[in-house]
């Protein structure tokens, strides 16, 4: 089980560490985030809680039953040859037959096992939510700073517009319209800080800290040049297949201890019983106490329990291989609409790119025209506008590939 641990735990937030660090600038890293709230979240905790309990049951599977200790006192004291029965003290142990012990061991790690993968499922969909959040984080500031970006250059546009108004090339209307423009950028810019409030709160939520407490994210993110390919047969090692696995296993080792639990239970015991000396008679056993060990076997004759079990059991594996192909195909589906998603995100970065060059390109060309004195500023706010567009979809585009490649690495690593 060691091996799964190290597996498991490690595997899945290494790679999205790495894939994920290679392209930041600055910022606090994804990493430090993923290990506070695997460390914090009371969900991870609580699983890890019921992990803790299935093992301890190993230790309770290697118990004996119940000792049976009991006493009587004859009311009514039977006479024998020795003399009157005063009471009578029973002691009495049942052992199972061989080989139980290590059926219910088995049986009783099995389930751990299945608990731990559990674990390692709740700590991995923890670092998913945690990476997606962080990326939503980083696409609301990085849409903040485009805002602020466009809010510098529609000052710059409106001193122009000014100049324009004193040479008679332009009107106060454009000077209006670019303020105008510039106040909206500035309700766009208040609406996304709120939102990047309340989404911060959801991403300590998931640390379990303050929910006021600052996040600080990268400056910037870019897409990679090599694109990310993943084989449906990486699925096979997933968690959640693995899980049932181990399901499997725990209801094979159910039924050993079904058919260990079906054969016969010994028993060993001690009847000691004081007798009173006859005060009449004096003779050699006058009064001796008697002393008897007992054996016992208990047969379970009726059975049918155990065949229903039997039953139960072999129903239940067909449950479980049923359930695990549904989930493969479910996990299948899930890849190709992820790989797909992060080639559309790839190519709508590049799309928007070029668009965004092209605007520009175009406002390069207004400005130069400015110097010749025929600037048309309601060219300008449709550059601007486009500028924004594109900036603001690029950044959209960078947050969808990157939470498309933590689902990826959450698929298949």
């Amino acid at each position: 089980m060691k091996t799964i641990k190290i597996n498991m735990t490690n595997r899945f937030v290494l790679i999205l560490v790495a894939c994920f660090l290679s392209q930041v600038s600055s910022g606090q890293d994804l990493e430090s985030y993923i290990q506070e709230a695997q460390q914090n979240n009371p969900d991870i905790q609580a699983v890890e809680l019921r992990y803790n309990i299935s093992e301890e049951k190993v230790n309770e599977s290697n118990t004996l039953p119940n000792t049976e200790v009991s006493a009587g006192y004859f009311i009514s004291e039977p006479e024998t040859r020795t003399g009157a029965q005063k009471a009578r003290f029973s002691v009495k142990q049942m052992i199972p037959w061989f080989g139980t012990f290590s059926a219910r061991e088995e049986y009783a790690t099995s389930m751990a096992e299945a608990d731990y993968v559990k674990l390692a499922i709740s700590k991995r969909k923890l670092a998913l939510s945690v990476s997606e959040t962080y990326y939503q984080l980083y696409a609301l500031q990085a849409k903040q700073n485009i805002l602020d970006e466009n809010i510098e250059l529609l000052k710059t546009y409106k001193e122009l517009a000014l100049t324009s108004v004193e040479v008679a090339n332009a009107s106060a209307v454009d000077v209006l319209k670019l303020q105008i423009r510039q106040n909206e950028l500035l309700q766009k810019k208040e609406v996304l800080r709120q939102d990047f409030i309340a989404k911060q709160s959801a991403f300590n939520t998931l640390l379990n800290k303050n929910k006021e407490a600052s996040v600080t994210v990268v400056d910037s993110l870019f897409l990679p040049s090599k694109k990310i390919t993943s084989e449906v047969k990486n699925l096979n090692l997933h968690p959640e297949l693995l899980q049932y696995d181990k399901l499997y296993e725990s209801v094979a080792f159910s039924e050993e201890l079904n058919q260990k639990e079906l054969q016969p239970n010994l028993g060993v015991g001690l009847d000691y019983i004081p007798v009173a000396e006859r005060p009449d008679m004096n003779f050699t056993d006058n009064g001796k106490d008697i002393v008897m060990p007992m054996v016992s076997v208990s047969i379970p004759i009726f059975n049918s329990k155990y065949k229903s079990i039997s039953k139960q059991n072999k129903l239940k594996q067909q449950e479980i291989t049923a359930q695990k192909e549904e989930q493969k195909n479910k996990l299948e589906n899930a890849l190709k609409a992820t790989q797909s998603r992060l080639e559309t995100a790839r190519i709508t970065y590049n799309t928007q790119q070029k668009n965004l060059q092209q605007a520009k390109d175009a406002e390069e060309i207004l400005i130069k025209n400015y110097e010749t004195g025929t600037i048309d500023f309601n060219d300008v706010l449709d550059i601007q506008e486009l500028q924004l567009k594109f900036g603001i979809n690029s950044i959209e585009a960078i947050k969808e590939y990157y939470v498309q490649s933590a689902n990826i690495n959450y698929l298949t690593n």
